[in-house]
């Protein structure tokens, strides 16, 4: 023992080499009390988006129901169809989410019957959207936590509480749709290029593959995903430092390499199957190339989500990247405001939406949301206390202004949400189904109409879809601007034994009351300029037809007058099958 170690013992101390691998108690503690907070902040703004959700009860949009009839189809090894005997075009836009849809038919959890008394037509697509946002506000934290470490459970429940504030959000969410799922792919890709902007990681090979294989999983779900592929190139270029271009420039060879070799394989494999590069719903929705005045739409998002709020949000931002020394918060909002920037061009882009509530614009929720959250979070974290009472007051005055000028709009679509899967169910398969026993008509019939999701999934008809979404012949008409070739088609060479035109397909298609009846056409209901018509010559005895118009009328007026409280799919039982008639 040196001179050294005996002095301190002869003054009681005790000798204790240095160990770097002895562990510190209280940074562990600290770490994992984070930890249980994040956890606990991901699980209570969970439970917000799902306690909002519940207010729509059991509704499931009536467009979602298409592609759960193209997962029925692909379960029971009938390959990508409507349904049996159709041949395959792709009427869906989310292979993604038809794949989750088809893995839970075939483990006995979709489309079966209930679970816990629900539907599970409504029952596992919502567990489904609610695990999505457990997965979204779990990239929040991590988001969060390379940021302001000890405040990431705040920012993680504050955007909890924003997002269930949001029936944008939580609607298209819970519909049925993918939403979700690419509120997530959003959410992932956001988080990694802030750790890796945080911790100077962007350039690795692994960040930039992590990244790609998000975004190709978001490209899968819907194809305006597909624009999350530039966000890690974007945001290398953004950072790029003089001494680094040859790593990024390998990284992002990298990230390319990802995300197009299986992309190319799907379009390759999408174009062997059914002839097109493009989803035929792209074809029938007529997208054309985008032009510069569309992108005014984005501005709708910004009346939605409250002006006010987006002003502070915009203002929190810019002070975060314009105060010095805020080192990793600048760098985590500036890479996260080039995802948010994407998604917002993307949604500018994309057609008029007839839905209410911006359906596209669940990835822009996402990460504005993030960005807005986390920025006043940073702002507040270097306040004084006078800073932070003037920060909390013009953000609570802001969120107070942009619930009060969405209330008109919510509770209107929470009163009648969009046209549901049920009352679809009822109002054409299960009625067209009565028609067609009523009148005598022969197996293999066909119904001509526009409303799709419940009719695939209980209509015994063989269905001629008039939207175009699931028929390359009238998806190639509306894109050609062409009614009359669509006319000529449905009523000449189809020429189907029922069919339903009401509101805009009639003045869309031209199908109007007198073509229909010159083409040899006779109502069976009258519904505004429209309503249900068979075709005279394919009823074997016609003397059924005023029969079925009286058996028809008080039943269906009932319906619609009650459809605003029939959106639920309680309404329809718990499973639909094909065959099923009006009771």
């Amino acid at each position: 023992m040196n001179d050294t170690s005996l002095a301190f013992y002869e003054r009681g101390g005790r000798t204790q080499p240095p160990s770097t691998s002895a562990p510190d108690t209280g940074r562990l503690t600290a770490s994992r009390r984070r930890t249980l907070a994040e956890a606990g902040a991901v699980l209570a703004g969970t439970l917000l988006v799902g306690a909002r959700a519940s207010g729509l009860g059991q509704w499931i949009v009536d467009d979602a129901a298409v592609t759960y009839a193209y997962a029925r189809s692909a379960d029971e090894g009938l390959g990508l169809v409507q349904q049996a005997g159709a041949a395959p075009v792709e009427g869906y836009s989310n292979p993604a989410w038809l794949a989750l849809l088809v893995v839970g038919r075939r483990i006995g959890l979709f489309d079966h019957g209930t679970l816990f008394g629900v539907s599970d037509l409504a029952f596992f697509p919502k567990v489904l959207a609610l695990l999505c946002v457990a997965g979204i506000l779990a990239c929040v934290a991590t988001t969060a936590r390379t940021v302001v470490p000890a405040r990431a459970w705040v920012v993680t429940l504050l955007t909890g509480g924003a997002l269930a504030a949001n029936l944008s959000f939580v609607a298209w969410s819970f519909s049925g749709l993918e939403n979700p799922l690419y509120g997530l792919a959003a959410a992932g890709v956001g988080a990694v290029l802030v750790r890796g902007a945080v911790r100077d990681t962007l350039t690795r090979p692994r960040t930039a593959a992590t990244a790609a294989a998000i975004a190709l999983a978001a490209a899968l779900t819907r194809p305006d995903g597909a624009v999350l592929a530039l966000a890690h190139p974007l945001a290398v270029l953004l950072l790029l430092r003089r001494d680094g271009v040859v790593a990024s420039v390998r990284a992002v060879g990298v990230g390319a390499a990802v995300f197009a070799v299986p992309y190319s394989a799907f379009l390759l494999a999408r174009h062997a199957v059914f002839g097109l590069w493009v989803p035929n719903t792209a074809v029938a929705k007529a997208q054309s190339a985008p032009e510069l005045s569309q992108l005014a739409r984005s501005g709708d998002l910004l009346v939605y989500g409250g002006w006010a709020l987006c002003l502070v949000g915009a203002a929190t931002t810019g002070v975060v990247l314009a105060r010095p020394g805020s080192g990793p918060a600048r760098r985590a909002l500036a890479t996260l405001l080039v995802p948010l920037a994407l998604t917002l061009l993307s949604y500018g882009v994309l057609g008029q939406d007839w839905m209410p509530l911006h359906r596209f614009a669940t990835p822009v929720w996402v990460l504005g949301t993030t960005v807005v959250v986390l920025s006043a979070v940073a702002v507040w974290q270097g306040e004084r206390p006078r800073g932070r009472a003037v920060l909390a007051c013009v953000l609570v005055g802001a969120c107070v202004l942009a619930l009060t000028g969405q209330d008109e709009r919510n509770r209107g679509f929470t009163r009648e949400p969009t046209l549901s899967m049920c009352f679809v169910a009822d109002r054409f398969g299960r009625t067209f189904n009565s028609y067609a026993d009523r009148l005598g008509l022969p197996a293999g019939a066909t119904l001509a109409m526009s409303d799709l999701g419940g009719t695939l999934l209980t209509s015994r008809l063989r269905v001629i879809d008039l939207a175009g979404l699931t028929d390359r012949r009238i998806a190639a008409a509306y894109a050609a601007g062409d009614p009359r070739a669509l006319r000529s088609y449905v009523l000449r060479e189809v020429r189907p034994d029922l069919m339903h035109v009401h509101r805009a397909w009639v003045w869309k298609t031209g199908l109007t009351a007198d073509r229909l009846k010159a083409a040899g056409y006779e109502p069976l209901y009258r519904q505004e300029d429209g309503g249900d018509y068979v075709r005279t010559a394919a009823v074997g005895d016609p003397g059924r037809i005023p029969g079925v118009r009286a058996w028809a009328r008080p039943r269906l007026d009932r319906m619609i007058e009650q459809k605003q409280h029939g959106g639920r799919l309680g309404g329809c039982g718990g499973r639909l099958t094909v065959g099923q008639e009006l009771s």
